[in-house]
């Protein structure tokens, strides 16, 4: 028996997931090792299948009907249903059966269909054909088909269908070329490399592999592999993650590769990395649920009451059952059971106050709706070749109560396209001349840069180099890159090396910044060298790269290393050169928001390069430890450094992201900027963008100030400036993260610089705060993801970064710009409608089941319906519903062109206020008074006899017609005088509602219908339509009902107008209204304004 498997979960479980580690023997080829080396154990894993699918054919019904009935208002029926199945109800169980079976099919529907998508897409992966080797031989096969310790040759562009060890390539150096756009959001091309025992004949490789990895990391993997040959000891050498090949990445830039699936299925690092998104809940359907619970109050209250009264008033034996249902004794005894019998039915009678059909309507109009995003042509790029996408349709309200927005800077606010500007070489200034986008111009000859420092008067030829140090300058920046050379490709959907329609060559690195100057450099100057010996490759915690090199016109024996890295990380390791002017200029550049680097080498004598080869060697073959001695490693290198000088690139602001940001200050909403990127470059980015002001007050919380003063006493100084309350903080520590967020919260923007991507997750938990503010993230890159998954709406933008962003998010769109329109406009519009349709559900259903409460009165409290049962079973699924349904798609209250012209319009339904409770008991109070209008008038009405044409007289099932046919009238009218823009077909479905409302209570009492038991609306509403009074009280009724909503908005409108309806008459007056905007900024200064912004280094407090 195999207890793999079990082994795996208790281990995986009880020790805790973050430090669980997955240890495994992959035989490779399945090939048994040779006699006497080790072991031959039998393991079986899972296959290469992947499920992202929820249900399977022989689950669906039960698991779907279980989540539906998770919701209260479908549980809630269902046991009306089976009180109605159950005892003697005045109502049949149809009324209630047969709505809630339409709800939960339609809802089955829709997740089933959703979820057959998730099986296509899962069969689409899993039947990809895959080259397997076989007994030397490439076969083809099925993706799915795929077990651990098969040999799998992938070819170039092609993703890997499992994790894998590379074995061998066909490049001559052993390395490949891979892209993780889809893991980690990264375009960027990474290097791979194999070991020299498998590069040749890895098909042919007899060996045995041993992972352990942790399944939380994807840049963590450490193992050993076994290579066995004839008559000799087995070799053994240590593995890395430069020699895993992740499923989901691809192949670049490499004919072909040998690896060895090591995890498939399930436990690849992808499938175990997959964090499902948290379902979120928008304030709307908070606010229903709130409203619900007060319905179903309203409907316990009704019956208790009746309850009561029913037993009151039957306690005289005047007022006791009639002669002819005279109660037994027993049914005298038994009075409590009989309570609680008469209770529960009432509790039948009065339960269509609450909307089962609202919830479905509100569903397909999140899902219709969400089309209209998607269509929006304004939304669409063209050089991307796509518009807005919709991930999830469940938060288009929240589009529309957005209170504060978090975005990223790079590639967000920015083009993440970088243009070179200039270069400091010893305190010399070279700007690009006669070079356009790369592009040397017709008019220049050979020169492309020239001195512009103060009477500077060398520059840099193709034909000769004035000193050393502009020499090794531009020799380092030919050198130390990760840039390599491609033809037209489709990085993660997004082509490039496009020129006019004609694939080209094109530069790609791991950073903008490196094309950037390579692309400025490649005319300039021609580098002759030898060989590139070594790349110690940039990482964020160095924050640098190097190259050692061999150059020709360098003494012979030695070699040159070149490093070009941040600044921080730089200037602290270098010996000599002119580090004051260099640094100088790059403070200056980082002011005006460019983005720098600084260059230095050191020259490595033989001895030097030995020793250097020895550590490096030493740390890569190192089994325990490998990261921090490769560490070591580096800070040995990385030393002594002679300092060459800077470099400066721009990253454009996006287009129009100016006017986005100031539109959304207008509408009410504070932006906060969330970023890595140094704060001398951020600020100059938020000064561009408009998001500071000259006359903003700057707010500045940064390291170097928490080391003159306590935090304490820095957040002393920032809550009196900004809060105006000396007792904020009082003598204690107090909670530092509610006392800074609480200033941020009275910032009207904020900046944060140098932060790690769960930093700007937890600068989202300002969601939390009290206030419960209804937060936005924006982002284009894997490192917002996190930011992008805490907030309340996540918007993720198709960048040059990847796809990440836009796969984890809510809502995706190609430009910053883009984000205007759609909180503005469609967030708006969204809001509007669905608060609508909600108030209208409830209103329309108190308007429904209030006569039936006032009808218990005069019947005795009975339990007699008021309605016939096809009126209480249609209502809410045909009479009612289309109107409301159709209004909630399409409504526009004001022009689209209003809403971007002026932002200020958002505030009028910011903070929920069409869901807040005063509006919700207008409309359930004028829901009230429709019902004692609709039942009174129609009583008093018939107080005197009336008489039909005939001479005979209303009935029972009359009277409940009449009210029947206000109410419907009523309740749509109501909605047609709320509806602000006519199309065809709202006229279509409002006066079509009514006509087949019409039509049907013709044929369902004009006909004798054979499979119904009664007869009792038999020429029911012929006989009232044929009655003069009956048609004038109907009209009477109407106008009566509607009266007091027109009187209210007119005079609401006239005395106290709101902005939008001002802006539904005319242009809207011009309203002076000061706007305090403080902008919040991690590492940052204050200036003195009347408004606020703080910076802030995050990653230092």
């Amino acid at each position: 028996m195999d207890f793999s498997v079990l082994r795996n979960l208790i281990s995986r479980y009880c020790v805790g997931e973050e430090y669980w580690v997955d240890s495994r023997t992959v035989y490779i080829g399945h090939k048994e090792p040779p006699p006497g080396a080790e072991a031959y154990i039998l393991q079986r894993y899972p296959d290469n299948r992947i499920v992202s699918s929820k249900y399977t054919l022989w689950n669906f019904i039960p698991k779907n009907l279980f989540e539906q009935f998770r919701r209260i208002a479908n549980f809630y029926f269902l046991l009306i249903f089976l009180v109605q199945l159950i005892i003697d109800t005045p109502t049949s169980p149809v009324t209630s059966g047969l709505p809630l079976f339409f709800v939960i099919t339609v809802t089955a529907i829709k997740q089933g269909y959703e979820d057959w998508l998730r099986h296509k897409a899962d069969c689409s992966i899993n039947e990809c054909p895959v080259d397997v080797i076989q007994q030397g031989a490439v076969v083809r096969t099925e993706s799915h088909k795929l077990r651990v310790g098969d040999i799998v040759m992938v070819r170039e562009d092609d993703t890997f269908p499992c994790d894998l060890i590379l074995l061998s390539s066909s490049r001559d150096d052993g390395t490949c070329y891979v892209t993780t756009a889809s893991l980690d959001g990264e375009s960027s091309h990474k290097v791979q490399v194999t070991h020299s025992h498998t590069q040749l004949g890895s098909h042919k490789a007899l060996g045995s592999i041993l992972p352990a990895h942790s399944p939380l990391s994807l840049n963590l993997f450490v193992g050993r592999i076994n290579i066995y040959k004839e008559q000799e000891e087995p070799i053994a050498r240590p593995l890395g993650a430069e020699n895993l090949l992740l499923r989901g990445a691809t192949l670049k830039n490499t004919e072909h590769i040998y690896g060895v699936a090591i995890y498939t299925g399930m436990d690849t690092k992808m499938a175990l990395n997959y964090q499902s998104k948290s379902q979120k809940r928008s304030a709307v359907e908070k606010s229903m649920n709130a409203f619900l619970i007060v319905y179903l109050c309203m409907l316990i209250g009704k019956a208790l009451i009746n309850t009561v009264l029913k037993y009151s008033w039957q306690w005289s034996s005047d007022h006791d059952e009639p002669w002819y249902n005279q109660r037994t004794e027993i049914d005298r005894e038994r009075h409590v059971i009989r309570a609680f019998t008469d209770f529960l039915a009432f509790m039948v009678l009065f339960n269509y106050i609450i909307p089962v059909s609202m919830y479905v309507t509100v569903e397909m109009q999140k899902f219709l709706g969400s089309y209209f995003i998607a269509w929006d042509t304004d939304m669409y790029d063209e050089d991307l070749g796509q518009g807005a996408q919709v991930n999830t349709s469940d938060l288009n309200e929240e589009l529309g109560q957005v209170e504060y927005v978090f975005t990223d800077k790079t590639g967000t606010l920015t083009e993440n396209c970088m243009e070179f500007i200039e270069c400091c070489v010893d305190g010399h200034i070279y700007i690009p001349h006669a070079i356009c986008n790369g592009q040397i111009l017709s008019a220049a000859s050979s020169i492309d840069m020239i001195d512009s420092s103060p009477g500077g008067q060398r520059r840099v030829s193709e034909g000769g180099r004035e000193t050393d140090h502009e020499d090794l300058f531009f020799r380092a920046l030919c050198l130390c890159h990760t840039v390599q050379v491609k033809e037209e490709e489709t990085v993660d959907g997004i082509k490039m090396g496009l020129h006019q329609g004609k694939p080209t060559s094109f530069y790609i690195s791991s950073s903008p910044d490196e094309v950037a100057l390579v692309e400025e450099i490649k005319t300039i100057i021609n580098t002759l060298f030898d060989s590139l010996l070594h790349v110690l490759n940039f990482d964020s915690v160095r924050r640098r790269m190097s190259v050692i090199v061999s150059v020709k016109p360098v003494s012979s024996g030695e070699n040159l290393l070149f490093c070009k890295g941040a600044d921080s990380s730089i200037l602290p390791r270098v010996v000599s050169g002119k580090v004051e002017q260099v640094r100088a200029r790059v403070e200056q550049n980082a002011v005006e928001g460019l983005r720098t680097l600084c260059v230095a080498y050191r020259s490595l004598s033989p001895a030097d390069y030995e020793e250097a080869c020895h550590r490096l060697s030493a740390a890569k073959l190192a089994l325990q430890d490998r990261d921090q001695r490769l560490m070591q490693a580096y800070d040995f290198i990385e030393r002594d450094f002679t300092l060459l000088g800077a470099t400066a690139v721009e990253d454009r602001l996006q287009e129009k992201a100016a006017d986005t940001i100031e539109s959304l200050h207008k509408a009410g909403m504070k932006v906060w900027v969330l970023t890595g990127d140094k704060m001398e470059t951020a600020v100059a980015t938020c000064y561009a963008s408009k998001l500071f002001r000259r006359s903003t007050q700057i707010l500045e919380l940064t390291k170097k100030r928490t080391e003159e003063q306590s935090l304490h006493e820095v957040l002393f100084d920032l809550s009196r400036t900004v809060l105006r309350e000396r007792s904020v903080l009082g003598s204690g520590s107090g909670n530092y993260r509610e006392i800074f967020l609480e200033i941020c919260r009275n910032c009207s923007a904020v900046l944060c610089c140098r932060m790690a991507p769960l930093q700007k997750a937890q600068v989202g938990l300002i969601k939390a705060s009290k206030e419960h503010p209804i937060t936005l993230a924006i982002g284009d890159g894997a490192n917002d993801v996190s930011m992008i998954l805490e907030a309340h709406v996540g918007i993720g933008i198709m960048g040059k970064e990847g796809r990440q962003a836009a796969r984890n998010s809510d809502y995706a769109i190609p430009k910053f710009k883009h984000l205007k329109k759609m909180l503005l406009v469609h967030g708006h519009f969204y809001y509007i409608r669905i608060a609508e349709l909600v108030q209208y559900f409830f209103y329309k259903n108190v308007c429904f089941i209030f006569p039936q409460f006032l009808y218990q009165f005069y019947c005795g409290f009975s339990q007699q319906p008021l309605y016939d049962t096809a009126y209480l079973t249609l209502y809410n699924i045909s009479f009612t519903s289309l109107p409301i349904l159709i209004y909630s798609l399409i409504e526009k209250h004001v022009s689209v062109e209003t809403l971007k012209r002026d932002p200020s319009l958002y505030r009028d339904v910011a903070k929920n206020s069409l869901l807040c409770w005063p509006v919700f008991l207008y409309w359930t109070c004028l829901g009230l008074f429709d019902a004692c209008i609709f039942f009174f008038g129609a009583y008093f009405l018939f107080d005197n006899t009336t008489f039909t044409s005939n001479g005979q007289m209303f009935g029972n099932w009359t009277f409940g017609t009449l009210i029947f046919t206000v109410l419907v009238f009523t309740v749509t009218l109501k909605l047609a005088l709320d509806t602000h823009l006519w199309t065809w077909i709202n006229h279509f479905v409002i006066w079509g509602s009514l006509l087949f409302y019409v039509i049907f209570s013709l044929l369902w009492g004009g006909i004798i219908w054979p499979f119904l038991n009664y007869q009792r609306m038999y020429y029911v509403f012929m006989q009232m339509l044929s009655s003069g009074p009956a048609w004038l009280g109907i009209i009477l009724l109407i106008t009566l009902s509607l009266l007091p909503d027109v009187v209210k908005k007119v005079l609401c409108r006239t005395m106290c107008p709101t902005a939008t309806e001002r802006a539904q008459v005319g242009p809207l007056s011009q309203c002076s209204a000061r706007t305090v905007r403080l902008g919040l900024h991690y590492n940052s200064r204050w200036s003195c304004s009347s408004s606020y912004s703080l910076i802030t280094s995050v990653t230092q407090l």
